[in-house]
């Protein structure tokens, strides 16, 4: 059972209990240029143009649909130059070239000289101030700035994706080992794990209820809870089919369940059933070691599904019982990662 992996248990809560660390690197593309905040206006649905100097956001990116087709993160590194952090950079480019015109905007695939350690748990402030040139007990969620590991350049973010207090080490590749020993080094007090299971990706963030393209695939914004993501009050590709979905309503929405059998398994694409009818399908299944249990999201028809459901999962040929519930099941007051 999931449940009994202690291996993966012990870096799960090392990270939720004290501070764990793991090369978390994404592909990253810089975008610059006169045009540049106008073109990311319109390529995203939230402000990108409202974000100072060392601000973030999470954004998604829809087609004419209104459909997401990405989600990023976008830092703004200098007045005209952005950040843009993703996992699928040949799909972000050949939309932006599809849709750039005659915008005065350059981008280019920075990955190749970019390495990113996440430091995630509430001891890891205390461990990257052991060693940073600058304290950063000012820096606030979500914003970046430089900063120096004797006389290496680095960026430090306050992100993260464990629903812990947490940063994020933008690093030159060739200082991996260097930055790797800082870590081990002042983070010994700490008993600090270097992350090596899939808790970064499984209950770690799944607990926090943050999602992955294969939970938003063929959604939009306003069906997954993103609605605070978006700026209506400017012009985004997709902006007119989400309108629509606005004013007519979301007919489906992204929620939560459990399973209280520890030796359930659940395969994406399962069925979700309530009162015997088909509600929807899952999109995601992992055991939550801080919260003892089985959890899991479900894409479900919102005027079939209620939550406090009782549900069955329909899944390798069994029938497993399921509570249907928030998609938040670890601290929903965002009190761990406003620390």
């Amino acid at each position: 059972m999931r449940k009994n992996e202690m291996n993966v248990r012990k870096e799960h809560e090392a990270v939720r209990n004290s501070v764990g660390f793991y090369d978390f690197t994404h592909q990253l593309l810089e975008v610059s240029g006169v045009d540049a905040q106008s073109f990311l206006d319109k390529m995203f649905v939230a402000s990108i143009g409202k974000a100072k100097v060392g601000d973030a956001k999470y954004s998604t990116m829809l087609n004419e649909d209104g459909i997401i087709i990405d989600d990023v993160i976008v830092f703004r590194v200098d007045e005209d130059v952005f950040w843009i952090s993703t996992l699928y950079i040949t799909e972000l480019i050949a939309w932006f070239d599809k849709n750039k015109g005659n915008s005065n905007v350059e981008y280019k695939d920075i990955t190749y000289k970019t390495t990113m350690y996440a430091v995630q748990g509430p001891n890891s402030r205390t461990v990257l101030n052991d060693f940073l040139k600058d304290n950063i007990d000012h820096m606030k969620y979500f914003t970046i700035e430089d900063n120096i590991i004797d006389n290496v350049p680095v960026k430090i973010a306050r992100s993260g994706y464990t629903g812990e207090l947490g940063f994020e080490i933008y690093c030159d590749p060739k200082n991996k080992d260097f930055i790797e020993s800082k870590l081990m080094e002042s983070g010994k007090q700490f008993n600090i794990l270097n992350i090596t299971t899939d808790v970064i990706v499984t209950s770690l963030p799944r607990e926090k209820g943050y999602t992955l393209m294969s939970d938003l695939a063929g959604t939009n914004p306003l069906e997954v809870d993103f609605g605070w993501t978006v700026d209506w009050n400017k012009d985004f590709i997709g902006k007119a089919a989400l309108e629509k979905v606005k004013a007519e309503g979301a007919k489906r929405r992204l929620i939560g369940f459990t399973v209280d059998d520890d030796a359930a398994e659940v395969e994406v694409g399962s069925t979700v059933e309530v009162n015997g009818k088909d509600v929807g399908k899952v999109t995601m299944f992992t055991y939550g070691y801080t919260v003892e249990k089985n959890i899991g999201f479900a894409l479900v028809d919102v005027d079939k599904a209620n939550i406090g459901d009782l549900a069955t999962i329909k899944s390798g040929g069994k029938e497993m019982a399921a509570t249907l519930t928030e998609k938040v099941f670890y601290d929903p007051e965002n009190s761990k990662i406003r620390a």
